[in-house]
């Protein structure tokens, strides 16, 4: 029964991606890339918690608190909970400087806003490295949600279904396939989490017993070093400002069809954070009564698997799913758009959107091969992606707020901040237990400005987004 639901959601959520391309426009790249800037508050709001909760919610938070204790959790729902208000003030600036320039990728803003070429590669290619292995995470989801069905597929086979689908979507009608898929996702995620939770209060007798056994199996808040508290704190601090500079959020930011729009999106994108109790009581649940779990990423599937009938965990399962294949697919698209777009020239808007789905193809399958060839690697460079898309919050706050910003002092921050936290990382090298993105954001910061103000009197002053007016 679980697989047959499973496979139903799935062939399902692909007739929801046929259904999406109705109202597409045949060869536009600005219909593929943003959805023709036309999406309403209901369909941006699914769109983008689709892209904040995602595989990652329903796997890898219950996990990493079943592995690293519950300090874990503590920095997960802080940097969310610091990035709404933070998303609030900037996302409708990222939008209206988006409109205004007319752009479709990240890049785009930079190459419209400083007229320069040099920048505009150094950002793309900025974006494109630290999204190679962004697919893993994604593929690894799928795998945990097949072998909950029962299914101990090859790495090879479950990443070919993956990025099969993936394609599937996004070759249909571009960022509006996954749009649409959101709401069925969201719907499935949402209850899925519920349904799991619930199961673990009512199975142990309730909020305190449940909290009460856990605290049992060492569940308590408690930070071994001061050292671990400044690094969870800078952590909190660093993803929350960086997190408006991941270049899929900044795509359906795009999407948005006005400022208010998007306002209002974000108003309510703080209710999803009803479902971490019921989150929090999987994690628990898994500590106290499935204490050997070999793969600590499997806890809240376990869990599913222990408390609910097949039926449900085929839902489960499904929701689990339909998470990694959007993130992968909107990912995937960004690629598309930033390589068609940034760094090849010369190729005409009509001939965008083939030419992306090219590249689509080509991502989805080098990041099946890393993932199945050199997991461990991949593993290890994803612990960069932050740290790389984070260099990039100078030159977005230049576009929007300053005047005398220059090509020259974005590009130097972003490679000074780039080489710091790549060395910091691969040198295993701590500075006061700072989170090493923060650390080179501040030298980003720093060059950032002492080379503009040193080439600023060499070019013209720029108008900050802010003081613009709403383009119509």
């Amino acid at each position: 029964m679980a697989t047959a639901i499973f496979i139903g959601i799935i062939i399902f959520s692909i007739v929801l991606a046929l259904g999406s391309r109705g109202k597409s426009k045949k060869g536009d790249a600005g219909d593929y890339l943003v959805g023709g800037r036309s999406f309403g508050g209901i369909i941006l709001f699914f769109l983008a918690v689709g892209e904040v909760y995602s595989i990652g919610t329903i796997i890898g938070f219950p996990g990493g608190i079943y592995a690293n204790g519950v300090t874990y959790g503590l920095w997960f729902l802080g940097y969310i909970l610091l990035a709404y208000p933070i998303g609030y003030f900037l996302s409708p600036l990222i939008w209206r400087a988006g409109k205004n320039y007319n752009a479709m990728t990240a890049p785009d803003l930079f190459k419209s806003h400083f007229s320069s070429r040099s920048l505009e590669l150094i950002v793309a290619g900025t974006y494109l490295i630290f999204l190679i292995p962004w697919a893993q995470l994604q593929f690894e989801g799928l795998i945990v949600a097949l072998n909950a069905l029962g299914y101990e597929l090859h790495p090879a086979l479950a990443v070919f279904i993956a990025g099969s689908i993936a394609y599937i979507y996004i070759s249909i009608s571009g960022i509006k396939a996954p749009a649409v898929i959101s709401i069925l996702k969201d719907i499935l995620l949402f209850a899925a989490i519920v349904i799991v939770g619930w199961a673990a209060f009512s199975s142990l007798g309730g909020v305190n017993n449940l909290f009460t056994a856990a605290k049992d199996q060492g569940a308590s808040i408690t930070f071994g070093t001061t050292g671990q508290v400044t690094f969870s704190v800078t952590t909190i601090i660093f993803q929350a400002v960086a997190f408006y500079c991941l270049p899929f959020i900044i795509n359906v930011v795009f999407t948005s069809k006005s400022e208010k729009t998007i306002k209002r999106a974000q108003r309510f994108m703080p209710l999803y954070m009803l479902m971490y109790p019921f989150l929090i009581a999987t994690s628990y649940y898994a500590l106290v009564a499935l204490p050997n779990i070999e793969k600590p990423n499997h806890a809240f599937i376990a869990t599913a698997i222990e408390l609910l009938p097949s039926w449900v965990v085929g839902l489960v399962a499904a929701g689990a799913a339909l998470s990694g294949l959007l993130v992968l697919s909107v990912t995937a698209l960004v690629v598309g758009g930033i390589f068609t777009r940034n760094i090849l020239t010369g190729i005409p808007e009509k001939s965008q959107k083939k030419w992306s789905q090219g590249v689509i193809l080509v991502y989805l399958l080098l990041s099946m091969v890393l993932t199945v060839s050199f997991p461990s690697l991949m593993l290890n460079l994803i612990n960069t992606a932050y740290f790389g898309f984070g260099q990039i919050l100078p030159g977005i706050l230049a576009i929007l707020f300053s005047k005398r910003a220059t090509a020259a002092g974005v590009s130097a921050g972003i490679i000074t901040g780039v080489v710091v936290a790549l060395s910091l990382h691969f040198g295993q090298i701590s500075i006061f237990s700072i989170n090493n993105g923060l650390v080179a954001l501040f030298f980003n910061i720093t060059v950032t400005v002492v080379v503009s103000l040193a080439t600023s009197k060499k070019v013209n002053l720029l108008t900050p987004m802010a003081t613009m007016r709403t383009p119509k």
